[in-house]
């Protein structure tokens, strides 16, 4: 299933994650009895007033109409009939996208056990993810993306069994992401822009995702190797994580990748070849690194490639078919005869003289280093 890689803009909100009194809204009216069509919309109705109570904001008033037994006619609330029995109705979804609302997720929610769809993204809620969540055993997609959760990654999400879709992007999740993720049956993981930790796990490859985007973390180490492994991946992001590596060669088997992105890294030595077997590719940013060498002939031929981004690296050579991909920047590297590159004095160290077979090739500085062919680095023409 692809699924469409879409930013969210950065959310203003600066409300108390306290919970508030429980006086502070209403619910339940002592002076009109309250009846249900089934259990489960009693538990649903326990869950949501719950939830209304430890909401401190709701600048939008979009839970102002939840009052009363007909927890159906909630805004952002959908029913359904119940997947065990399709007689009874019970609340299926929850949808409070874009509503700037600030608060806590309280643990009555877990009460929600029929609930397959939960997005509250850009709001302001805040805390943890509570532990009952664990209770909700067919939820399949979950969107808690652009609030203010904070914490340690919330493993609760590991217990849920039928999800599928992880949102936990633009939060401020800490501390490192457990392996468990990542033998997980998801069919994506948006967890950037957290200030999540590395290194990643040896298994990571081991991910059936089709889409992944843990931009904008602090994981630093390698890029794992086992990457090339996920073979049902169309879409990945990594930048801007200090990734200190080469790029592992087993990225040629990513034959179903599409957008590949490991931008603003700290990532060294040169493209491997395998990258030209990559046949589904489209879109490719590997700019803001410490890469070198040539860029492998078979890459700029790609049957499918319409944008390759590589500036601001080390790179001494590019073949004609470079220039013929749609989208092309090279600017801030050590191409002879292209505009916008580094000076000669910046450019001498990459390049060689003199019969070598490997070598340490020290991109950038103290930079992390690789070891690596440099018959390709040998007999160039230094930039003007």
């Amino acid at each position: 299933m692809g699924i469409s890689l879409l930013f969210l803009s950065f959310f203003i909100g600066f409300s108390s994650c306290a919970r508030p009194p429980i006086s502070s809204h209403g619910g339940l009216h002592s002076d009109s009895p309250l009846s249900f069509e089934n259990l489960r919309l009693r538990n649903a109705y326990t869950a949501l007033q719950a939830w209304k109570r430890a909401i401190s904001s709701d600048p939008l008033n979009l839970t102002a109409n939840w009052l009363g037994s007909n927890v159906c006619s909630y805004s952002g609330v959908y029913c359904a009939p119940a997947p065990d029995d399709r007689a009874l109705k019970t609340v299926a979804g929850i949808d409070l996208n874009h509503g700037d609302i600030a608060g806590n997720l309280p643990e009555e929610l877990g009460l929600l056990t029929d609930l397959a769809v939960f997005h509250i993204n850009t709001n302001s809620f805040c805390g943890a993810v509570p532990d009952k969540f664990r209770d909700l055993k067919i939820l399949f997609e979950l969107d808690l993306s652009n609030n203010r959760f904070a914490g340690a990654f919330p493993l609760v999400v590991l217990d849920l069994p039928s999800l599928k879709f992880l949102d936990l992007r633009f939060n401020e999740f800490k501390g490192t992401v457990p392996r468990e993720l990542f033998d997980k049956d998801l069919d994506a993981i948006f967890i950037n822009h957290n200030m999540l930790t590395g290194p990643l796990p040896g298994n990571f490859g081991n991910s059936p995702v089709s889409a992944m985007v843990l931009a904008d973390n602090k994981f630093g180490g390698c890029v794992p190797s086992s990457l090339g492994n996920m073979a049902g991946l169309e879409e990945i992001i990594l930048s801007n994580n200090g990734f200190r590596s080469c790029l592992p060669a087993g990225i040629g088997r990513l034959k179903n990748t599409t957008v590949f992105d490991v931008s603003f890294n700290e990532i060294t030595g040169p493209l491997p070849e395998e990258i030209g077997e990559m046949v589904s590719l489209e879109q490719l940013n590997v700019a803001h690194n410490k890469l070198s060498g040539g860029i492998p002939a078979t890459l700029c031929r790609l049957p499918k490639l319409k944008k390759f981004i590589f500036s601001d690296n080390a790179f001494t050579g590019e073949v004609p078919d470079c220039l013929k991909i749609g989208e092309m920047e090279d600017g801030g590297n050590c191409l002879p005869e292209r505009p916008g590159q580094r000076s000669r004095d910046q450019c001498k160290p990459f390049f060689l003289s003199g019969p070598a077979t490997a070598a340490h090739l020290d991109v950038g500085k103290l930079g992390t280093l690789c070891f690596i062919n440099v018959k390709q680095y040998m007999q160039r023409q230094l930039p003007n």
